[in-house]
Parts: structure tokens; sequence; C-alpha cells
């Protein structure tokens, strides 16, 4: 085998593989019976073929040389990638960020396979005015508590919840992480040039999006995996097999969504992408009676063969449909509290999605009846032949300058409208005290995204990056580097989208996860293809093989050093650490079956209510704010009128001592990731969870 077709291969099978487990468990999500018996059973035959179809390779696969120590650097890059994440892997289970809500969410199907969690009032007689059951990303749905997020992360995480419990649904983050930086090596490979591609898998690796992104369970991980996976190939589809590839390629960008459900918006270019080659197919010819073509003469038709990307529309639409309705129906089945919650930007995206679709259906049918479809066609010669593509290029320098001045003549302010709302500008006040920056809880700092990708990837990235995109859109224009089409247009849409509203709380380096699926890898890939350029560039000059040699390394070392200066502090600092076994320690102290858990501390039911339920195997819940002693112990009458018994926990020996001798059951110090409005992370902050628990005596 060759190091061209190893490199091809081995760079798709992590999406595969992802694509294989959600194709398997979904449905078994579905029918409330998610158990590891039938998921693995079913999971081998189905990655089995999976596999096959997404690895078979033929000799038009292999256009370029690849070398060896291409193939092994990108495979070194990634295995010691995941070596140092799992050795620093944090424990995020103890609910305060997303991380955490997803590994509680694949506990609870881990154990239970099945979704909605029920409240389980009975254990509480019946329930009282004074008792809650939701909690942060677990609402409220009346009788049970539905998760807040889209399924796709919890259904990969329950594979390691099954194979080595909490430990193991924690550890899937580093091999997600790990995937992807094997997969994007061979993206950069296909794309910028296989020499580039070790460069590319390590410059993505020592990002700090990528060291703390792959060290907790984000949803981020796996639909990276997918995106690239996507279109890797896609692209392969172009050389062979085009049905089958771009089936696949359409499957896996469909499935992000059911990842995350922005996600939608993520995939309007390959929307547009397969309505173009829907329409620009070449129509089925007619025989007359000997066999032969009627419409030979026919633009476009090809008398011999036509070629593979023609056939790729049709399996692209159908994989993006398959992929993205199995993420609405899961979303609208069992998340549509969270969907409800997202109303107010869900509700116009849903929108802005059916009408995309119905204008591409509109397009392709434009293209195909023959009138305007040549009219189409003679309008594209007339734009490639123009002045549109130097001004494609322009404007793509000038939206990119627009970033940069922004800060200049914009502050970006969100007044709070919503509980959550001031929640989130009560917390950005707090860490702007913390940071000695002006108080306004009201600041988004959005006017400073371009800013943070530059903290974490350097100027020459963006610089290169920005160029590179520049020149791409000119060669596009004007009917050239077609295969650029959709990553380009994945990165560029994406990129300006985020760039202009990353709607999430600014602080980092958590605001740094929406950097993670597409903008970090995009600018580095951008920048490694604009690269490459310029080296061919050089040798056409008449440069001799070791001056380009030395160009090479000298533009490679540019622009990587920046990377590692801005990520050292993160890739050395252990977070959330012990989590787990103070869980465990909670748990046994609390007791085991026949106990019913009542949590008076705000903050601590907001940490703890659904570990209780789900860790502890316990019912649980909080008594409100307006509660007072009569109200606890009226409820702890209950308890045990239905033969159960009562525990009070708090985060204060104080809070439950009035119902009986208080015990401390978890003392947990530990450091958690740091949070900065307008510079780069590179330390950490300290942590504390102390938990008290009281028996209250039979009244």
């Amino acid at each position: 085998m060759s190091a061209g077709r190893l490199l091809a291969r081995l760079t798709v099978i992590p999406a595969l593989l992802v694509m294989a487990w959600l194709v398997v468990t979904l449905p078994l999500l579905f029918g409330g019976v998610l158990r590891p018996g039938p998921a693995i059973v079913i999971f081998v035959p189905v990655a089995a073929a999976l596999l096959w179809a997404g690895l078979r390779r033929s000799p038009a696969d292999d256009p370029v040389r690849v070398p060896w120590w291409s193939t092994v650097g990108v495979v070194v890059v990634a295995l010691a990638f995941l070596v140092l994440q799992a050795l620093m892997c944090s424990e995020q289970i103890i609910v305060r960020r997303d991380p955490a809500s997803y590994v509680q969410f694949a506990t609870w199907l881990t154990d239970h396979g099945s979704l909605p969690i029920p409240q389980m009032r009975q254990a509480f007689g019946g329930g009282d005015p004074v008792l809650t059951y939701d909690s942060p990303a677990f609402y409220a749905d009346g009788g049970s508590i539905v998760p807040q997020f889209m399924a796709g992360l919890p259904l990969v995480l329950t594979l390691g919840g099954w194979l080595g419990g909490t430990h193991g649904m924690v550890l899937m983050a580093p091999l997600l992480g790990a995937g992807a930086v094997l997969a994007f090596g061979g993206v950069v490979a296909r794309f910028a040039g296989p020499r580039w591609a070790p460069a590319g898998a390590l410059m993505l690796a020592l990002t700090t999006p990528m060291i703390w992104g792959s060290r907790s369970t984000l949803s981020e991980l796996p639909a990276l995996v997918l995106l690239l996976g996507g279109l890797a190939m896609l692209d392969d589809a172009a050389l062979s097999r085009p049905r089958v590839r771009a089936f696949l390629a359409g499957l896996a960008f469909g499935l992000i969504v059911l990842v995350r459900i922005d996600a939608l918006r993520d995939v309007f270019p390959l929307v547009v992408i397969a309505g173009l080659l829907i329409g620009l197919a070449p129509r089925r010819r007619r025989r007359d009676r000997r066999g032969l073509p009627a419409n030979l003469a026919e633009p476009g038709a090809d008398s011999a063969r036509e070629r593979p990307v023609t056939r790729m529309g049709w399996p692209l639409a159908a994989g993006l449909l398959v992929g993205a309705g199995a993420g609405l129906g899961e979303g609208f089945r069992f998340s549509r509290p969270y969907l409800r919650y997202l109303h107010a930007s869900l509700d116009p995206l849903l929108m802005m999605t059916a009408a995309l679709v119905v204008a591409t259906a509109l397009m392709a049918v434009a293209l195909r009846v023959p009138a305007t479809g040549e009219r189409l066609r003679r309008l594209g010669r007339a734009v490639a032949g123009g002045p549109v593509p130097g001004l494609g290029a322009v404007l793509t320098l000038l939206v990119m300058t627009a970033f940069a001045v922004r800060p200049l003549v914009q502050t970006v302010r969100r007044v709070p409208k919503s509980e959550d709302d001031r929640l989130n500008a009560q917390f950005i006040e707090q860490v702007q005290r913390f940071t000695h920056l002006p108080v306004d809880g009201a600041r988004q700092y959005s006017e400073l995204s371009l800013y943070w990708v530059i903290w974490y990837v350097g100027i020459p990235v963006v610089l290169l990056a920005s160029f590179g995109a520049a020149l791409l859109v000119r060669r596009l224009l004007r009917g050239g580097d077609l295969r650029w089409f959709p990553p380009l247009a994945v990165i560029g849409w994406t990129t300006v989208t985020t760039l202009y509203r990353p709607a999430i709380t600014p602080d980092h380096p958590w605001a740094a996860r929406r950097l993670l699926g597409v903008v970090i890898p995009g600018m580095i890939l951008l920048a490694l293809w604009a690269a490459s350029w310029a080296m061919r560039r050089v040798r056409r000059a008449g440069y001799g093989p070791v001056a380009v040699r030395c160009a090479a390394v000298a533009v490679a070392l540019l622009l990587f050093l920046p990377i590692p200066l801005s990520s050292h502090g993160v890739l050395t600092e252990r977070t959330e650490q012990h989590e787990i076994g103070a869980v465990r320690g909670m748990c046994s102290g609390i007791g085991g079956a026949g106990r019913s858990v009542l949590v008076v501390d705000h903050a601590t039911s907001d940490r703890l209510l659904q570990v209780i339920r789900g860790m502890c195997g316990l019912p649980a819940a909080r008594v409100n704010d307006h509660a007072g002693t009569a109200d606890v112990r009226r409820v702890v009458g209950k308890i045990y009128a239905v033969g159960r018994r009562p525990v009070v926990l708090g985060a204060q020996a104080g809070q439950v001592s009035p119902y009986g001798q208080a015990v401390q059951v978890m003392r947990l110090r530990t450091r958690q990731d740091e949070r900065t409005l307008t510079s780069p992370p590179d330390s950490t902050w300290g942590l504390t969870s102390d938990v008290w628990i009281a028996e209250p005596p039979r009244p």
C-alpha cells in the first residue's frame, strides 16, 4: 500500500466510525432500548460496511505522490496528542458548564438507555410546592427532566461509559481530539499538499482551543471530526466512486446537526453546492433505435463518460437530508425544551434553512431547463471573464480588514431581556471586577473576535490565510481550482458569521470553543495553502531545490512559532481534577437505595442535582429559595411517610445542621479554567466544592 493511500484511508476513519455509531445508536434511543449489547452487536457490521464503502481506493485516487515521512508524521502527531491529552484530561462532571452537562446526559443514557429522565416525585411523598426538580442544562418538562443539548455527543460518550465508566467517558474527549488532528492532516494533504500535512496537524494540535477543547467533553469535537471527514470524502468523490463517497460526505455533514443544532447554518454552503451539482450535471441522453446517444451535441455532455463530479449532486443532497433530518428529529423529539429556549435564534435559522432549500431547488431546476440553463451558463462565463473575480478577491481582504478595525468603531453590547441574560450579565460583571475592567454586564466583547483568532494562531497565519482566501476566491470565480469550492465556502461562510456574532459568553478559554469548529482549522488550512502556493512560485522563479526547502522551512516556522508561544500556559496546566473521586465519595456518604435527597443550597443544587440523580442513582430535588425550615420539615415528613429516608444536602454545615448532625461528604480542592475577557488565557484559577449532609430524625 502506498503512503498516499494509507494517509487517505486513515484520515477518514474517525468520521466513518463516528457516523456508524450515531447511525446505530440514534434509532435505539428512539426506541428506548439503548443498551450495550444491541448497540455493539449492530455497530460492528454497520461500521464494517461504512469502512468498506469509504476506504475502497482506486488508481484514480492517487494523482500525487505522497512521501512516507508525511504519512508517518501525521500519525505520530495524532498519537502523541492523544497520549498527552489523556494524561492531562479534565474530569468535568460537576455541572458548572457544558462539558459536565454532556457527561451527566451520557451517564443517564449509559445506565438507563432512554429519555426523558423521570422526576421521581413519588420519592418525596408525591411532591410539594417548595420542591423543584430542574437544574442548569436539565429542564423540567411536565413530570420529566429533559437534558438541554442535542444527543450526538452524549451518544458517543455512552460507548466510553460502557467500556470504562465515567473515566471512559471523559477519555473520549482526547480520543475525539486526536481523531480531529488526524483528519485535519488528511485535509491539509489533499488541499495544501502532503508535505504540509504534518505541519498542519501539529499546528492545530498545539492551538489553545484544541488543547483546551479536547480535554473536556465539548460538542465541537465530534462536529469537527465529521466536518473534516466529510470534506475529505467529498474531495475523494471527485476522483472516483462519486455516488457512494458523496453520499457518505453528505451524511457526515448532515449528522453534525445531531451534535450541534446551530450546524444548520454551517451546512448552508453545502446545500447550495449540492444544488449546483444537480443543476450542472449532464441530462440523461436519449438513445435512438441503434442505441446511439441522440444529443451528443448538447453542451456539457460527454460522449465517453461523465466526469465523476457530475454524479455527486443527488447523493450529496440525499446524505445531507438524511443526516440533518435525523438531527432535527432527535431535537424535536428529545430536546424540545432546549429548542424552545433557543427559539429567538432557532426560528429564523429554520426559516432561512427552508428558504435556502427552496431557492436551491429553483436554481437547480433553472439550470436543468435548456433555455434558462444556457443563459445562466453564459452569465457564469461572462462573470469568469470580467472584473468580478478581482473584485471578489478585494472584497475578501476588505472583510478581514473590517474585522480588524471593528473595535475602533463598535462596542458590542446586549441588554439583558431574560433571566438567563441577567445571569450571564452578572457573570460578566464578576469577571470584570476580578480582572479590574470597567463593570458593564451588557458588554459582549464580540468586536474583538478577530483578535481572539490572532491570540491563538498568530498574525502570520491570519495574514497568510486572508491572502490565500482572496487568491482562491479569484481563482474560483474564474472557474479554476473548483475542488476548493466546498472547503472555501464552508470556511468563509462560517468564519464570517462566527466572527460577526460569536453568540457565546466572552470569557476565555471558554469562548475559544466557537473558533474550534471551523475558524481555527480553516485559517491554518488556508495559510498552509498560501504557503504552498508561494513555494511553487519560488520554484518556478528558477531557485534550486535547496533554496525552496529552506524557504519552506522558514515559512513553516514563521507560521508555527506563535502557536506554542500562545498555548504553553494552557498546555501544562491541569484543571478539574479529582472530581470523579469526589462525587463517588459523596454518593457513598449519602448512602444507598431508599434515600431521597433534598438540596437546600441554590448553587449546590445547580451543580449536583443531576449528578445525584444520575451518578448516585437517588431521587433528588431542590428546595426553592423562599422555603423555610418548617417547609423542609414538612417534606421530610412526607418522605418518611412513603417509606424512604430523607437526606438534606447543602454547601455549609450551618445549612443542614437544623435538620440533624452535619457530616461533610465532599471537600474538593482543584483548579479551573482562567476567565479572561481582553487577553489570552495562560493560567488557572482555584476551585473549591464542599458538600455537607444531615439525616433528619423521623418526626
